[in-house]
């Protein structure tokens, strides 16, 4: 198995092998394969057939050299040149690195640097198109952007200029996702998007339900704005007002809880929508008499006045931990000089970028925001030896984040007394509070996406994904990559032993419960399913504390989550303090693969069942009985986890249902498909006995290969149709077709968990990734695939 940290140089595809061979003659040695191949993919430099034209050593310089061109605005020409060096260090030490779209296009012809931006969308149709063209404009840069609907008149509103009626915000949401994917399908990056609406818009609840379809509005991520009003109604179960956003009246009103629990349900089926807390992300507003905050950038780490944008940048905490005395420490003289680095860099970036839009450059040049955040969080914790989930953990974050607030805010109030506090500063907060500061925003935690990929560390703030995962190499195979410090404290603490990894492996990743690993260190290597939800609201709003915008974070909650505990999510997140929250319930998805055919109970069928007549022309499909009982197990595959569910009538073996990821995604749809070929082949006229079938069935697919292979020995899984093969054989082979029953009074339905009741399974979405065609995972607020190392954000 290959250790993090090591280059790895594969042995196709000869201009990638050259990029790596070069790569380390020049030093770059420190990046892993997976890094090399990330920035191949998406952030080296091309000539116009697409062939790799530079290393990532010359990419770092580019990207230096270039913002380093801003030290000349306002001093000497030297201070250029040590700005380079300064910028160059950290970067190819991969302790900070600049968003991505910095990293893109900085010294190259387009110079979009910006990561993030809010339009407005103003009530006429000429505002709303104009704002549909500027999105355009912005996704074809590379720019995400977030857009408040509040400001449209609700459906079947008068439109006075023609006597006809509004359509509403929901309609208009429909053609930005179309506009966005037509820019998709023509550039190099999906454009992504935010659609918000205030709880107390009359349209509400057709929002609340816009993204039930999987298939609609697919380019938004969707939150909800809700106010101290509506928070105060809800938990007082009181009324409030809905308001026409044209004219300032009230027009009706809802019970605030009715409004949530469709809120949360939504959110507890797919994942969406997140909550906005409106009110308290506006307490903070650095520049209130400029504009409110309407909305925030597509991930919700950004909350920014209307035509703002900001780019960001993140420091890799794993890099500032010294080793003293036997144990690690965190190196805090190191992390303040990669801070001020870092401010210096990302406020130069605001005066080299080249904006898409001339309101956008006038309101980020007077405002000034930047977002310096982390990422390698988790790991830091690793080699600290601090759970995640303790008050130890919490401790830590809050820590962390403080100092980098205010050595942030130290350096930026530097940068002032050099070039001056930025423009709309009076009559700020900063203001009021005495703060003479060059940036209006210093600190965020957004999602880093391929940047934690690149510094080969853990993401954003989020606990870790996996203790071992699986590289994309150049063949087409997947290899497993192991967290090479784990390996290095097992064999020193004395637990390591042959097979410990394929156990940790065999248990998805994670090492609760695993034979042999110690208790305490079982303690400290927690991964995402192993934290309870309120361990990571309660990090989130750790972090959120030094945070002048918001923080990036996936609230994971368990598949038995209920739409009570999604709530109880939601009041602990406001009461905490946050800005916003985002769930995403363990392999949420439509319930809609146990409600196929018709009950025959419905149609006065009681138990009815015609006799197989294998002679006759007119022989039919057995129909399904209004009771069946079964079983369903788990069983991982390399797709993530397939929960199949075998199904005996009176004569035997009836159906299987299979369901894996989300509904709408290719992947589930193929594995319906099995489900329905198998079931219907079952219930068939033939000669063959039902057990006879099974057998037929399982010859055919047992040890069907695909990309790659999961588990060692007993627990090897090769693909979807032999992860099947292997559940027929055990349930109705080895069990001499006689399974365990379930209730007579209903059929069985969908079990989750695994031994103990515990389940640590990969938190999939359901969708696949678009480059490399495997499961997408849910981390930091967006979709990542830690296979290839495609990432929305």
């Amino acid at each position: 198995m290959e250790k993090s940290g090591q280059v790895s140089v594969p042995d196709s595809e000869s201009a990638t092998n050259q990029t790596v061979q070069q790569a380390k003659a020049q030093g770059d040695a420190h990046l892993s394969a997976n890094a090399l191949k990330v920035l191949e993919k998406r952030y080296l430099a091309k000539d116009e057939h697409g062939n790799i034209i530079e290393t990532p050593d010359q990419m770092f310089e580019r990207l230096a050299r270039n913002i380093a061109q801003a030290e000349a605005f306002y001093g000497e020409q030297v201070d250029v040149e040590k700005a380079r060096e300064l910028f160059y260090g950290v970067m190819t030490r991969l302790e900070f690195l600049p968003n991505s779209p910095t990293i893109m296009n900085a010294g190259r012809e387009l110079q979009q640097l910006s990561a993030c931006f809010v339009l407005p969308v103003g009530d006429s149709m000429e505002d709303i198109f104009e704002t549909v063209k500027q999105a355009a404009i912005i996704h074809k840069t590379g720019g995400g952007t977030g857009f408040s609907f509040s400001r449209l008149r609700p459906k079947h509103d008068t439109v006075r200029t023609t006597g006809g009626v509004a359509s509403g915000p929901v309609s208009f949401m429909k053609v930005f996702n179309h506009a966005t994917e037509a820019v998709k399908q023509g550039g190099t990056r999906r454009g992504a998007n935010m659609g918000i609406l205030r709880v107390d818009h009359p349209d509400i609840l057709e929002f609340i339900t816009c993204k039930t379809d999987n298939h609609e509005i697919t380019n938004f991520n969707i939150s909800v704005a809700l106010t101290d009003a509506f928070m105060e109604a809800y938990e007082k179960d009181e009324e409030y007002d809905l308001v026409s956003p044209r004219s300032g009246q009230k027009v009706s009103s809802l019970r605030a809880r009715e409004v949530m629990d469709k809120i949360a349900y939504q959110a507890w089926k797919n994942g969406e929508p997140g909550l906005f807390f409106i009110d308290v992300t506006n307490r903070t507003n650095p520049t209130p008499h400029v504009a409110a905050i309407e909305a925030t950038n597509p991930c919700g780490e950004q909350p920014l006045l209307p035509y703002e944008s900001c780019n960001l940048g993140s420091i890799n905490l794993e890099k500032h931990m010294v080793r003293a005395n036997g144990h690690h420490e965190v190196d805090w003289d190191h992390l303040e000089r990669t801070i001020r680095a870092g401010i210096r860099l990302l406020d130069n970036v605001i005066d080299v970028n080249r904006y898409p839009l001339s309101q956008i450059e006038a309101i980020t040049k007077s405002n000034r925001k930047i977002g310096l955040g982390v990422m390698g969080f988790a790991r830091m914790l690793f080699k600290l030896g601090v759970p995640y989930d303790s008050e130890q953990g919490l401790e830590m974050g809050r820590r962390v984040m403080k100092f980098i607030r205010e050595k942030g805010y130290d350096e930026s109030m530097k940068l002032a007394s050099q070039r001056g506090t930025y423009r709309y500063w009076e009559g700020s907060l900063h203001e009021k509070r005495g703060e003479p500061v060059r940036n209006s925003y210093v600190t965020t935690v957004a999602p880093t996406g391929t940047l934690s990929m690149i510094a080969d560390t853990s993401g954003g703030c989020e606990p870790e994904f996996s203790l071992i995962w699986y590289k994309n190499v150049m063949d087409g195979e997947h290899l497993p990559y192991v967290l090479d410090l784990f390996i290095e404290i097992a064999k020193s603490q004395g637990f390591w032993r042959e097979g410990l990894m394929d156990d940790i492996q065999a248990n998805n990743g994670s090492v609760q419960g695993v034979k042999d690993v110690p208790e305490y260190w079982q303690r400290v290597f927690v991964t995402s399913h192993d934290i309870g939800t309120e361990w990571h609201i309660r990090m989130q709003a750790a972090f959120q504390e030094s945070s002048d915008s918001a923080v990036s974070k996936t609230i994971n909650l368990p598949s038995t989550a209920t739409v009570e505990d999604v709530q109880k999510a939601y009041r602990m997140a406001y009461k905490l303090g946050c800005k916003g929250i985002t769930v995403y319930r363990d392999s949420s998805r439509e319930d809609q693969v146990m409600n196929l055919g018709v009950s025959e109970k419905a149609s006065g069928e009681k138990n009815k069942v015609p006799a197989e007549d294998h002679k006759s022309g007119s022989a039919k499909v057995k129909p399904r009985p209004y009771k069946r009982t079964g079983v369903t197990v788990s069983r991982g595959t390399p797709f993530g986890t397939a929960h199949i569910t075998m199904n005996n009538d009176e004569d035997g073996p009836a159906e299987v249902f299979i369901t894996i990821g989300k509904a709408g995604s290719d992947v589930m749809a193929m594995a319906e498909g099995y489900g329905r070929s198998i079931s219907l082949y079952l219930r068939s006229p033939s000669p063959l006995s039902r057990a006879d079938k099974i057998r037929e069935l399982v010859g055919q697919l047992v040890g069907i290969g695909g990309s790659r292979t999961i588990g060692f020995g007993k627990d090897r899984v090769s693909s979807l149709p032999d992860a099947i093969a292997q559940s027929l054989t055990e349930h109705w082979i080895n069990d001499t077709v006689n399974p365990p029953d379930t209730s007579p009074d209903q059929p069985a339905q969908g079990s989750e968990g695994g031994a103990n009741g515990s389940d640590h399974r990969i938190l999939v979405t359901g969708n696949l990734c678009p480059e490399c065609g495997m499961l997408l995972a849910r981390e930091e607020g967006c979709q990542k695939c830690y296979f290839c190392g495609f990432s929305e954000c």
